[in-house]
């Protein structure tokens, strides 16, 4: 299994462009967060939002379930925050369908919440710390 090591916070950015380069591709476009609070998931998906074009203000969507960026007017990602949900009745509720078989990227913190519903294709990332460094496998 691949991986990435930020090990200070100056290194982001390019280990979020790497992350581009590697990870992201046309035959996904589900990719899941996975990691203990704390571990830098919603940084990390700001810094891949940063490097795609994003340049709406990103954060966590904890309260909102899921937020929305535009990469460009047409080009969208969805990135979701499961950590509240507390049945899968709510993912459902709140259209997850509609994300999910857009087309669109959509990136996932705390996946396990709705594993069920992720498909075949979601491509998993899982994210820890090991001596303050931040390790990211896919």
């Amino acid at each position: 299994m691949p991986k990435l090591i930020v090990e200070n916070i100056n290194q982001l950015e390019e280990v979020a462009k790497q992350f581009v380069q590697d990870v992201l591709n046309e035959k996904a476009n589900i990719y899941a967060f996975q990691g203990e609070m704390g571990v830098g998931k919603t940084t990390f998906i700001a810094a891949v939002c940063k490097v795609l074009g994003v340049e709406d203000n990103t954060s966590s969507p904890t309260f909102s379930i899921v937020n929305e960026y535009h990469i460009t007017e047409e080009k969208k990602i969805y990135h979701f925050d499961a950590y509240r949900i507390k049945n899968i009745k709510e993912f459902y509720d709140i259209g997850y369908e509609d994300y999910f078989f857009s087309g669109e990227l959509c990136f996932i913190e705390w996946p396990e919440k709705v594993s069920q519903l992720l498909p075949e294709n979601c491509v998993y990332i899982k994210m820890y710390e090991s001596h303050g460094k931040r390790i990211i496998k896919y």
